[in-house]
């Protein structure tokens, strides 16, 4: 009975050893798995990607940045992939039918994650439910191969350098360019002595004090003149704030405009001539005739022409009026003279 007793007891620790065993096993598990739970604290929800890279069975599943499961299977489904995925039951009212799925990164080896926006505003999805796809966000790859392109077109940007393309390709290799970039440059430079030093219409107002006050005169004179113009002073004043004056513009503009009216009418003489063809015909024709009698009085036609042309023809007509005038005063001093006048009476 002794022995029976002491077996008994053995067996009892090793249960109880078990036990504990299993205990801290089950502990330890629930401490490595945190939010995600047992088993039986998951449900399966699904979502659907065009591209999972870095993703594996087994990555994480965060919502909001906290891990609450796990990705259980990964398969294709046409030209898409199916991500099965494990989540704490704890989740369901935060992974709505407005929640978003989209792939995160876990670490700069490019693992990946599936990371879930929580939203309370729509419906929880069922078990076996998909989630919204959400827009792609960076990944470790992409910016890996932006950084790759970002360094090709350096290189290209260098070899065009090298080649002489563009400004600054030029720059580096044209050496005439560069020489009359260096000459532009001193050009500036003694540009700055001059004006340093006084010389030009700009060196003086830099450093001449009296025409910085000329022209701080001048810009006074032109602030009295605005001035004088807001206060209604002058004709150009008084268009601006007299509306009698203004008026009077506006009568004149309008008795204008009816001139101008009445001449495209062809009312008068002026607006005959600017719409009357046959009268522009007529003035035409005498203008042609005017020119015709000019060029022939240059030529020396006519009486007129050799009057213009002819020099003795000019001086024996000029003599004749000499002589006219001249027996003209004689007959005035004495008529008797040339007036004999006799009566006879048969």
């Amino acid at each position: 009975m002794p022995r029976t007793r002491s077996l008994s007891w053995v067996e009892l620790r090793i249960g109880v050893v078990t036990l504990v065993a299993i205990v801290i096993t089950a502990t330890a598990i629930f401490m490595l798995t945190g939010d995600r739970g047992f088993f039986w604290q998951r449900y399966n929800l699904k979502t659907r990607f065009t591209n999972v890279a870095g993703l594996r069975a087994g990555s994480p599943v965060r919502v909001a940045g906290f891990d609450v499961g796990t990705v259980e299977r990964i398969e294709f489904v046409g030209e898409e992939v199916d991500v099965t995925i494990q989540v704490n039951v704890s989740m369901r009212e935060r992974i709505t039918t407005e929640s978003t799925a989209y792939l995160g990164s876990v670490s700069l080896l490019g693992e990946s994650a599936v990371d879930i926006n929580p939203s309370t505003s729509g419906t929880p999805i069922p078990e076996w439910g998909y989630i919204r796809q959400g827009g792609a966000r960076g990944q470790i790859a992409d910016v890996a191969e932006h950084a790759t392109r970002g360094v090709q077109e350096i290189t290209r940007l260098v070899e065009d350098l090298r080649g002489g393309k563009g400004t600054m390709g030029r720059l580096m290799t044209d050496d005439a360019l560069y020489t009359e970039l260096r000459r532009f440059v001193s050009t500036a430079g003694d540009l700055a002595e001059s004006l340093k030093a006084g010389d030009g219409s700009l060196g003086r107002l830099i450093n001449d004090p009296k025409t910085a006050e000329s022209l701080e005169a001048s810009l006074a004179n032109i602030e009295t003149m605005t001035r004088r113009i807001n206060a209604g002073e002058g004709s150009l004043g008084q268009l601006i704030t007299d509306d009698a004056f203004s008026k009077s513009l506006t009568s004149a503009t309008a008795n204008l405009d009816t001139l101008v009216g009445r001449l495209n009418r062809g009312e008068g003489t002026a607006g005959r001539l600017l719409t009357d063809d046959a009268l522009v015909n007529r003035l035409t024709s005498v203008v042609e005739r005017l020119d015709l009698l000019t060029e022939r009085l240059n030529a020396g036609e006519g009486t007129a022409g050799q009057l213009l042309k002819d020099q003795q023809l000019y001086e024996n007509m000029n003599g004749a009026v000499r002589d006219l005038r001249l027996l003209v005063a004689d007959i005035r001093r004495d008529p008797r003279k040339y007036l004999n006048v006799r009566v006879s009476i048969f």
